[in-house]
């Protein structure tokens, strides 16, 4: 490695490792102290607590690293440019790209760590710390608020190798509304699918009402007429603590679980949950190489100027862009799970936006 590289490398990895561990204390100290009156109230042991921020921790990367990479980025160039140093390497003719080269290649790599830290570490992670953090909210009040919580479009794995999706779940009175229940043999051929507007959870045992009942044989073809009951009994093991214990979360699944999941689900016709689900499947891909178009479009931004004010500004403008960008993505994920755009799409656009923008600003610098 040149000592150009090393040079503007030590100054990046620096401003990158202080910032991560900043932000890091700063969330664990004020979420302590948000939450203190409920840690003495319920007298939770600091091991407890210990265990619970330690897994905690590759969420947060997650999240702060992009914000890490573009004030690392922001500050070795806009130094950089403020001393002259730029200048005097464009003088000696050396080239934006290869001035800029090492940013790019360690935004390359935090990517591909967050996509690794993203795809194994991060649902064992929320699974552990959800598990840990209703452990630790068991209060009257909180009971009783999820008494009354209305859970949208909850699907889960249960015996006999079935799949359930159910648009709404009452749990304060155990209703169901709108159930698909999916039933697979050891192959994972569809052998019966059952609809049912309604069901109601009485005695230890699920009632259905308007339920409408399909067989497939192995080439998943209708078998028969399909069988319609105004009431039935449902011979389900799984009761509604089985319903909330079981119900599987996206951010909580690897990519293959996901993967494997939209592909089971697909034979159910629940056509906007397997649009949701797709776009949380393409963003596992995308979202984890925010570090390195955050750090491509501050770039640009911190060469612009040197002096000192107008340094300043352009620091500001960059993170204004920065915020920019999440705002696009939010919007295109909200356009994507309305079903106006692909889930590809919707979950790649703000992406491929923000790097032309980049390269066009990289492009064009003087």
């Amino acid at each position: 490695m040149r000592i150009l590289d090393r040079y503007i490398l030590k100054s990046i990895i620096t401003i990158f490792i202080s910032c991560i561990f900043l932000f890091l204390f700063l969330y664990v100290v004020i979420d302590i102290l948000s939450h203190l009156e409920d840690i003495l109230k319920h007298k939770i042991h600091y091991a407890v607590l210990a265990q619970y921020y330690l897994w905690y921790l590759p969420i947060m990367f997650v999240q702060i690293s992009p914000f890490a990479c573009l004030l690392s980025t922001l500050y070795t160039f806009s130094r950089l440019n403020h001393s002259n140093e730029i200048i005097a390497m464009r003088a000696s003719g050396l080239s934006i790209f290869y001035i800029t080269k090492t940013a790019l290649v360690f935004g390359a790599v935090v990517s591909l760590f967050v996509f690794l830290v993203n795809g194994r570490l991060m649902p064992q992670a929320m699974n552990i710390t959800q598990r840990i953090k209703s452990q630790m909210e068991e209060g009257v009040q909180k009971k009783a608020d999820k008494r009354h919580e209305v859970i949208s479009n909850l699907s889960m794995y249960g015996l006999k190798n079935r799949l359930f999706f159910v648009s709404k779940f009452y749990t304060e009175n155990n209703n169901l509304e709108g159930i698909t229940i999916l039933e697979h043999d050891e192959n994972q051929n569809l052998t019966k699918k059952i609809v049912a507007r309604k069901g109601i959870y009485e005695d230890g045992l699920w009632k259905f009402y308007n339920s409408i009942t399909y067989n497939f044989d192995l080439n998943s073809q209708i078998v028969n007429e399909p069988v319609y009951m105004a009431e039935e009994i449902m011979t389900i093991p799984e009761g509604p603590r089985g319903f909330l214990a079981q119900r599987q979360k996206p951010e909580s699944m690897t990519i293959a679980q996901l993967d494997t999941y939209i592909w089971k689900l697909s034979k159910s016709g629940a056509t906007n949950v397997i649009r949701n689900l797709k776009i949380d499947l393409y963003q596992k891909f995308t979202s984890p190489f925010t570090s390195l178009i955050i750090i491509m479009l501050g770039i640009p931004f911190s060469l612009m100027m040197h002096k000192r004010a107008t340094g300043l500004s352009s620091i500001g403008i960059s993170i204004m862009v920065g915020f920019l960008y999440y705002i696009a993505d939010a919007i295109f994920i909200a356009i994507g799970r309305g079903g106006a755009v692909p889930p590809i799409v919707a979950a790649s656009l703000s992406h491929a936006i923000a790097l032309t923008l980049s390269l066009i600003m990289i492009n064009n610098l003087p």
